[in-house]
């Protein structure tokens, strides 16, 4: 991904690649994993996907002694895993994280469409802060002043 987006802009591997993935508005690889998971658990909560992945899916609100729970309502439980290394990568754990880390306006999306939108605006307002668009705006400054005052500015001859 990060090739492609050097390939576009004609950039050198050695310049910072985040300016180039805004630009592109293309979320950083955490937030796309991040975004595949969570798009996959919306099918399965909605009834689009196998059974076999819906059944690894388990809501607060379906176990009896947590329905009183202010987070019954979207929130999915969180199995507990013997390996970090291998059982916090499993479908039902990671994707259990994830979909309880994201804001209820994300979440109570009415379609997939709304919901790929909404979500890719949170992870994209989370991997790119307001300090990147400073930058941009910055170097475009810069590069317009270059050239007025290149171009623009009479010269003393």
């Amino acid at each position: 991904m990060n090739a492609v987006a050097r390939l576009i802009f004609s950039s050198s591997r050695f310049q910072h690649i985040a300016p180039l993935l805004y630009q592109l508005h293309w979320l950083k690889a955490p937030e796309r994993i991040a975004f595949k998971q969570s798009v996959l658990v919306y099918k399965c909560l909605h009834g689009s996907e196998p059974a076999y992945l819906t059944d690894e899916l388990c809501q607060v609100a379906d176990v009896e002694a947590r329905q009183r729970l202010r987070s019954s309502s979207s929130s999915l439980i969180v199995s507990h895993t013997r390996l970090l290394t291998v059982g916090d990568r499993a479908f039902p754990v990671a994707a259990a994280r994830v979909w309880n880390s994201l804001p209820d306006l994300v979440t109570s999306a009415p379609s997939v469409a709304v919901f790929r939108s909404r979500l890719k605006t949170h992870l994209f307002n989370l991997s790119y802060p307001c300090d990147c668009t400073v930058t941009l705006v910055a170097l475009d400054t810069i590069i317009i002043l270059t050239y007025l005052l290149t171009y623009l500015h009479p010269t003393d001859t």
